[in-house]
């Protein structure tokens, strides 16, 4: 087993085409903090959205830590890191600084092999049905017919749009993407934590009598609080799944949520949860509790990672990062008929990082 030789961090930050903004939080860019890997003449890819700080902790602490390890030790060097960020916390930043280190050592291994990354995680698939997902609270009618409308007219069986930032209009949003995507389509809510308990499940029922049925409630308080999410899910309506989880930082905080009944559909997000080998502990979980797992977001990633969890229920194919995936990477799958399929013929995740990336995203730019 080759030693590591290096390992490299950058930053990028993308401008949104529109100004975004969902129940909670309002954004105009996305942040990149990407991580290269090399070990026996094999490089590796890795990555995570956050801010520029989480690139601090690759270099300063983590970097570190990996002198001297073999490069295929990927568990070793996860436990390693998860130990050696103790002091300083280890959810937020520095759980995504271990990510991207985590999906990029996962990488370079499947490289080395010749194999796609889903192959070397222990694929149960080879390809996961996608839901297309935007419909943010500042775009327009206009906007929000246009692109929750295009989701459905590409094949996808399942939209997903934002709610909580002024709750008096979004029965009236819901009614208009019915309209945009039809009767047969699942709508999603994803709140982000925007309401109280009681508030969630009055807002759970008056969106689902507005939009014939939504299927689908997100974060309808935030997944810090479990009895709060446990309650929400016991007086929805009963077609509604309640999902959270995407900002799971580690394993255990997947185990609290599932030992708290307060989901019936758990997130996980491998660039936020510890990398794939985190997410592939949180698929375990979801499938040894007899709970679907849906991955959040980073769709080309995630296209290996969802091959490779057994209980799968979907993975979201979120407008931000599809965009953004297509800017700064080459090789990126798309969808047909609303599914990610597994390309053999491509080892790792399969993408390279555009030349221009860095010219055109650049933190100093």
């Amino acid at each position: 087993m080759p030693p590591l030789d290096e390992l490299r961090v950058t930053t990028l930050s993308v401008p949104t085409d529109a100004p975004e903004s969902d129940g909670t939080l309002a954004w105009d860019r996305t942040g990149v903090v990407l991580v290269e890997v090399d070990a026996g003449g094999t490089m590796g890819l890795g990555w995570t959205y956050a801010s520029a700080a989480a690139a601090a902790v690759v270099a300063d602490t983590l970097a570190g830590v990996l002198d001297g390890f073999e490069a295929d030790d990927v568990g070793a060097a996860w436990l390693a890191m998860r130990r050696a960020v103790r002091n300083d916390g280890d959810a937020g930043l520095t759980a995504c600084a271990i990510s991207a280190i985590d999906v990029a050592l996962w990488d370079r291994l499947a490289r080395a092999r010749g194999v796609p990354l889903a192959i070397a995680l222990g694929a149960f698939r080879d390809a996961v049905p996608v839901y297309g997902s935007g419909g943010f609270c500042s775009y327009d009618d206009g906007r929000l017919t246009e692109q929750l409308g295009g989701g459905a007219a590409a094949g996808m069986t399942m939209v997903k749009m934002k709610a909580g930032a002024d709750p008096a209009v979004d029965p009236e949003r819901v009614r208009v993407a019915r309209a945009a995507i039809g009767p047969d389509v699942a709508l999603f809510v994803d709140a982000n934590g925007a309401y109280a308990a009681r508030e969630a499940v009055a807002r759970a029922h008056e969106l689902d009598r507005a939009a014939g049925g939504i299927r689908w409630l997100e974060e309808p308080v935030s997944s810090r609080d479990r009895s709060g999410l446990a309650f929400v899910r016991d007086h929805v309506p009963p077609a509604v799944a309640v999902a959270a989880g995407e900002y799971n930082s580690w394993p255990e905080d997947a185990r609290e949520l599932l030992g708290a009944g307060a989901v019936d559909v758990l997130q996980a997000d491998a660039t936020r949860c510890g990398g794939l080998t985190g997410f592939r502990a949180v698929a375990a979980l979801a499938a040894a509790h007899g709970v679907p797992l849906s991955a959040h977001c980073a769709p080309a990633l995630h296209a290996h990672a969802a091959c490779a969890a057994e209980r799968l229920a979907h993975l979201e194919y979120f407008h931000d990062h599809v965009r953004l995936e297509q800017l700064v990477f080459d090789g990126v799958p798309e969808p047909r008929d609303g599914v990610l399929r597994l390309d053999r013929r491509r080892a790792g995740h399969g993408l390279t990082l555009r030349p221009d990336a860095h010219e055109q995203f650049g933190a100093d730019r």
